[in-house]
């Protein structure tokens, strides 16, 4: 706030003479309404009003401080220069806030060397305090929020100085680095080429440029090799695509996307489950990585994760697709959590009638007591045990309701023929005809050698 003496106006004579008090407060109105046009960017009407403040107290080093960062945007620099030169001769606290700028300006480029952007973004945001117009300040501040994935406020940073000065490279950069960042590349490379027309020096745009196009070229001969079957080498095109600019997380995240869904098609599961974490490490939101892994998991028979990522999928974006993969997978849960019938049988769970009656003869002849009576009393009771697991699994799988029943996840132990029942020896006579007068015995050809004889 001035001093009242620092008001000196000469006024009309025939005007009313206004006290000292009473200027500085028409002063300051004037100042308050200068600040409000300048908030809102509209810097002609700011300048109309700081120029009446001053013209009310002429010795107020904030107006014409005030003055000169509107002339600033205005394009003048000439006249701005001259009241901020004004504004030191009449305030030398003025140049301590140089001072202070000088010093944030260090510490930003220290902070910009260890790609420590949030330190960059603060004392840019302190710098500009005192030199709001300062384009270059204002250019670093939006290249470090890119970094940092705010792209909406650094693009806003860049429109704001592309508005006053249209030519301006480094803005015309922040914007195609944007855009890079968010994966729309073809756009991106658009503003580096423009940003290079206006500054053929600009090296962060001439590699952004390059990396773009390169990070492009590699990209689509990946997909191209993938819709081909060309699974190997769409593996190879992603990796190297991969290693060309760590910094573009969105598509490094589509990247690894890609990857993982190779992997799954060259088998390579473990490493498939690898790539789509690193994407969703990358980015949290990445559905279509989530998807990926699920999918992965459920081949690797490991419901419960699979049952996790389609649950966070689901709870994203509630499709019925969505919802028919979770209940999938926690159908298949639940199923992998009782005995496993096809396992027990060794056979695929797409196993014909016959498949499952060849399994069961092996099995049964396999584990069957009487193969194991010379052996000792803990191996006689763990093949007594598997012998009924066999006849068990085949009483489900060779009738057709029972497996239909089983197969969809139902709860067999409901049956009225209750599966702790039955016999796995009756099971055995009739399916070898054990009955009706044909025998069957297990004789010795050798130690430890068994060979199954019908009588």
């Amino acid at each position: 706030m001035a001093d009242v003496d620092d008001c000196d106006v000469t006024m009309d004579p025939e005007m009313e003479i206004l006290s000292d008090e009473e200027l500085e407060r028409e002063a300051e109105s004037f100042k308050e309404q200068g600040n409000a046009y300048y908030i809102k960017k509209d810097y002609s009407e700011a300048f109309e009003y700081y120029t009446k403040a001053i013209d009310m107290c002429p010795k107020n080093a904030s107006y014409y401080g005030n003055r000169a960062a509107t002339l600033m945007m205005l394009s003048r620099h000439r006249d701005a220069l001259e009241d901020a030169q004004q504004a030191v001769r009449l305030d030398d606290t003025f140049m301590k806030n140089a001072d202070s700028v000088l010093e944030y300006e260090k510490m930003a480029e220290i902070g910009f060397e260890k790609r420590d952007f949030r330190m960059v973004v603060f004392c840019m945001d302190r710098a500009l305090e005192s030199a709001s117009a300062c384009h270059r300040f204002k250019v670093l501040k939006a290249e470090c929020l890119a970094m940092l994935g705010r792209y909406p406020e650094a693009q806003s940073v860049a429109s704001d100085i592309l508005r006053m000065d249209s030519t301006n490279g480094d803005a015309l950069y922040v914007r195609g680095l944007c855009l890079y960042y968010e994966d729309c590349i073809d756009k991106a490379v658009q503003f580096f080429v423009q940003a290079l027309r206006m500054a053929p020096d600009h090296e962060k745009a001439r590699l952004a440029c390059r990396n773009a196009k390169a990070l492009k070229a590699k990209k689509e001969d990946g997909n191209k090799a993938f819709k081909e079957g060309n699974f190997d080498e769409a593996y190879q095109l992603y990796s190297e695509a991969l290693t060309i600019d760590p910094n573009n997380i969105k598509t490094n995240a589509k990247l690894f996307c890609n990857r993982g869904t190779v992997g799954s098609k060259l088998k390579k599961l473990d490493q498939a489950i690898e790539d789509c974490t690193k994407a969703i490490k990358l980015d949290e939101t990445y559905i279509k990585a989530y998807l990926r892994r699920a999918q992965c998991y459920m081949d690797k028979e490991e419901y419960e994760e699979a049952v996790r990522d389609y649950e966070k999928v689901y709870q994203t974006e509630k499709t019925k697709e969505h919802k028919h993969l979770l209940k999938n997978a926690q159908l298949e849960l639940k199923k992998s959590k009782r005995k496993d019938y096809y396992k027990v049988l060794g056979v695929d769970k797409n196993a014909t009638e016959d498949e499952i009656k060849k399994a069961y003869r092996k099995r049964a002849l396999m584990h069957h007591p009487d193969r194991h009576s010379s052996a000792s009393a803990e191996v006689q009771k763990e093949e007594e045990k598997k012998f009924k697991e066999v006849g068990e699994a085949f009483t489900v799988l060779s009738d057709p309701k029972k497996k239909s029943r089983y197969d969809s996840g139902q709860d067999l132990e409901d049956d009225a023929g209750n599966m702790g029942d039955f016999d796995a020896n009756n099971i055995f006579k009739a399916f070898f005809g054990g009955g009706g007068g044909q025998g069957y015995t297990f004789e010795a050809s050798g130690p430890g050698n068994f060979f199954f004889q019908f009588g």
